[in-house]
């Protein structure tokens, strides 16, 4: 099994920044793209931003300029930078990490709250 464990979100003002931290271990050999996605309530999931093995980089256009994803492979960790925040930005956040090309793995996902 492969176990995520995120860290780092929380309540935060508008304007303010958090960093997020998703920490994979179990069976994580091959470990390929990571990713950030978010649910706000009453709204589908949506991809915040990816990574992949070759640290290539996707977001999604609301973040673009705001966010920056990025991991450290020794440590089969992801971040994701947040900054500028904005009350919309208030959801829970899940990190997905992609073993190989056949396996897709979710953390529990943690709570953002941008307070106005």
């Amino acid at each position: 099994q492969v176990q995520l464990v995120e860290s780092g979100g929380g309540l935060v003002q508008a304007g303010g920044s958090l960093r997020l931290s998703c920490a994979a271990s179990g069976s994580i050999s091959g470990i390929s793209t990571m990713a950030w996605y978010r649910q706000a309530p009453g709204k589908q999931r949506e991809l915040v931003a990816s990574i992949t093995s070759s640290r290539i980089t996707n977001y999604a256009d609301s973040m673009k300029e705001r966010f920056t994803i990025s991991r450290d492979n020794a440590k089969n960790t992801v971040y994701l930078q947040m900054n500028s925040l904005k009350p919309e930005d208030t959801a829970v956040y899940y990190c997905r990490v992609r073993i190989g090309i056949n396996y897709n793995y979710w953390g529990q996902g943690t709570p953002v709250t941008v307070s106005s």
